[in-house]
């Protein structure tokens, strides 16, 4: 029998999550829980919502070179850096971090904030944070170490003596 090269494939690889559902690891007041992984998207698009504790670091100052990433803030005031510009990123605020643009993300309120962070392609980035929960709960903060798991996963400081999410 002769394929139709006219007719789409139709597939049920759709996949819904609830707001508590999804894999979910944390540290400290600090979460990250999978929605879209690299798996169910076939490494296209990664989903994965964010909570920062009060005062926390998400990320200072880094770029990707193979993949884009956006914010999407749902609860509390993420302040969020691009380049040398900071901005005070409210709920419903989308901010886009495409390639090569240095960016960076932090709680500076004594509030939570939650927020959803798209990685377009994904690139695995589940073993980044897995990889990342594990190298910060070590103390002291093994910063070659961190640096691998950085690079290994499309990261790149812009300063590489302050790319610890820490606070002096």
């Amino acid at each position: 029998m002769k394929e139709d090269y006219t007719k789409d494939k139709l597939e049920d690889e759709g996949i819904v999550l609830g707001p508590n559902e999804g894999e979910k690891y944390s540290f400290g007041p600090n979460s990250f829980t999978f929605k879209v992984t690299s798996e169910s998207s076939k490494n296209q698009l990664g989903v994965y919502e964010i909570v920062l504790g009060p005062m926390a670091i998400g990320a200072k100052l880094h770029y990707h070179r193979f993949m884009d990433e956006t914010f999407i803030v749902i609860q509390g005031r993420l302040t969020v850096q691009m380049g040398d510009e900071e901005y005070e990123a409210s709920p419903g605020t989308v901010a886009y971090a495409p390639r090569f643009t240095p960016h960076g993300f932090r709680n500076d309120t004594e509030e939570e904030v939650k927020l959803i962070l798209v990685f377009n392609p994904s690139s695995n980035r589940e073993g980044f944070f897995r990889g990342l929960k594990d190298i910060l709960t070590e103390l002291p903060i093994d910063g070659e170490k961190y640096l691998k798991l950085y690079n290994k996963y499309d990261s790149f400081p812009v300063d590489s003596g302050d790319m610890i999410p820490t606070r002096e």
